[in-house]
């Protein structure tokens, strides 16, 4: 008979046992993601290009795949692990060694996240307006087509095969931004394909890996307060960042990137998961269906807000967080 502890165990590490790949864990959402899963007691690899030795283009030397994985590892306790595997997942031999070592070393895989972008660097938002896709820089606006489209394609094209091995599985493709908020164009168009695409994604591949068994989903968080989001676009820290409220006041709706990593693993261990197949999904939608909240215990649905509050207007989170 299973004891009160073993029960409270179980119920605190619902995914305890379980392999996931979370692809572009470096930082912001998908490190938080990695960490979340892990406290909830699965093995996760994390991977992503910039290392303790190596920094990717985007530039930022301070956040590591290493350290996601030491993380994760502190998160997991006993029952899950981080592995962190340096990988550029423009890079097919890349991907298929990353693939393999997961099946050689686990056997299976059980969650595949596709955070994977690392395309603003290639974007000038402190434009007034942003430029017209011919006025655009072709080479930057097809990079941003690789890093925020092909490395998906890439992966699931490795890492699907693994993941259908068993039913069950889950594919999470993560974007910014709901499949209701994105019929409104998200200028500039480089930026619209890479975010509106994952979306259609899950829909496709909720087709096929519906045949066996399978579930996969697309999901955004809302207004992450990231490394760079508070750092560099607004001089704050996690402490302070209400402060960031008096230059965009609808920055009151933000969430930490723990927030989607928590309703990730309320997903995860849901039993009829497979309800959600093809779906576009949203931090705050999916924190009402599980009853999550972020770390000062309140419930932003960003999306929500964003669709029905006027953003010309006063900011008013009262009814959204």
């Amino acid at each position: 008979m299973e004891t009160a502890e073993e029960s409270v165990r179980a119920t605190a590490q619902p995914l305890k046992g379980r392999i996931a790949l979370v692809a572009g864990a470096t930082r912001g959402a998908g490190r938080a993601m990695a960490v979340e899963l892990g406290r909830a007691g699965a093995t996760v690899y994390v991977t992503g290009r910039t290392t303790r030795d190596r920094v990717s283009e985007v530039g930022r030397a301070t956040e590591t795949i290493e350290e996601t994985a030491e993380l994760v590892d502190e998160a997991a306790g006993a029952a899950g692990r981080g592995i962190a595997v340096p990988t550029d997942h423009l890079e097919p031999e890349q991907v298929r060694a990353l693939v393999d070592r997961v099946d050689r070393e686990q056997g299976r895989l059980d969650i595949l996240v596709n955070d994977l972008w690392g395309g603003d660097v290639h974007l000038d938002w402190s434009a007034g307006g942003q430029p017209a896709m011919w006025e655009m820089d072709l080479d930057k606006g097809l990079r941003i087509m690789r890093l925020g489209i092909e490395s998906h394609i890439v992966t699931s094209h490795f890492a699907l095969p693994l993941l259908v091995r068993n039913p069950g599985g889950l594919l999470v493709e993560v974007t910014d931004g709901t499949e209701e908020y994105n019929r409104r164009y998200r200028r500039p168009f480089f930026y619209d394909l890479a975010k509106t695409t994952p979306i259609r994604m899950a829909y496709g591949l909720g087709e096929e890996l519906a045949e066996h068994g399978c579930t996969a989903v697309c999901l955004t968080p809302g207004w992450l307060r990231s490394e760079a989001m508070l750092d560099t676009a607004f001089h704050v820290t996690e402490e302070n960042w209400r402060e960031a409220c008096a230059q965009a006041p609808h920055f009151a709706i933000s969430e930490t990137p723990t927030y989607v990593g928590r309703t990730l693993v309320a997903l995860a261990a849901d039993p009829g998961l497979a309800r959600w197949n093809g779906r576009s999904l949203s931090s705050g939608g999916l924190a009402r269906e599980y009853g999550v909240t972020d770390v000062d215990g309140s419930a932003p649905d960003a999306w929500r807000y964003m669709t029905e509050v006027d953003q010309d207007g006063p900011a008013d989170v009262t009814g959204y967080r």
